[in-house]
């Protein structure tokens, strides 16, 4: 069996979403434009998708709780669900945590979000000096969790695929 196609576009949607938020977000730490226009565009794009990522994943928790995922062939081990289970929940958690705080950390900074340079989006906090970077820092903590979370998803996968041989990564696949 497999995850439905809305499942899966919702997964390797926001893998791509994640991908290009990572890109921007090194982008814009380790070597920001000196154009001033053109970095406060990445920052909209960064924080735009980090909003979109926010949204889906809150789709994708309803669509898996209406949804549940197929079983696996063959069944795991107890310690391998658990160890599934607590992996994806924080990446979940993550994924609406994250975007909230980049948010809370751009309002912070005294910038409001329009996504996509179109929809206003709620400013959570106002301007807070003493705040922003505290938030700031938050954002790169969560983002260096993300990113092992990640590798260790990405790499269970594919230990499912090439050494354990079970339907794992098929059943999310194209």
């Amino acid at each position: 069996m497999r995850y439905t196609a809305t499942a899966r576009l919702l997964h390797w949607g926001t893998a791509l979403a994640m991908l290009a938020i990572g890109i921007l977000g090194l982008w814009l730490a380790w070597a920001a434009p000196r154009d001033e226009v053109f970095k406060l565009l990445l920052y909209n794009l960064h924080e735009s998708l980090g909003m979109t990522v926010f949204l889906a994943t809150l789709v994708r928790l309803g669509w898996r709780w209406r949804h549940p995922p197929p079983p696996i062939h063959p069944p795991l081990p107890r310690w391998m669900r658990r160890a599934a289970a607590a992996n994806h929940a924080a990446l979940y958690a993550l994924l609406l945590a994250m975007p909230l705080v980049g948010l809370m950390a751009t309002n912070a900074w005294g910038f409001p979000l329009t996504a996509f340079g179109l929809i206003p989006v709620p400013s959570p906090v106002g301007p807070d000096q003493a705040l922003a970077p505290l938030l700031s820092r938050l954002h790169v903590w969560m983002a260096l969790a993300l990113g092992l979370l990640l590798l260790a998803h990405i790499g269970a996968a594919l230990w499912h695929a090439l050494v354990r041989r079970d339907d794992t990564l098929r059943r999310m696949g194209p």
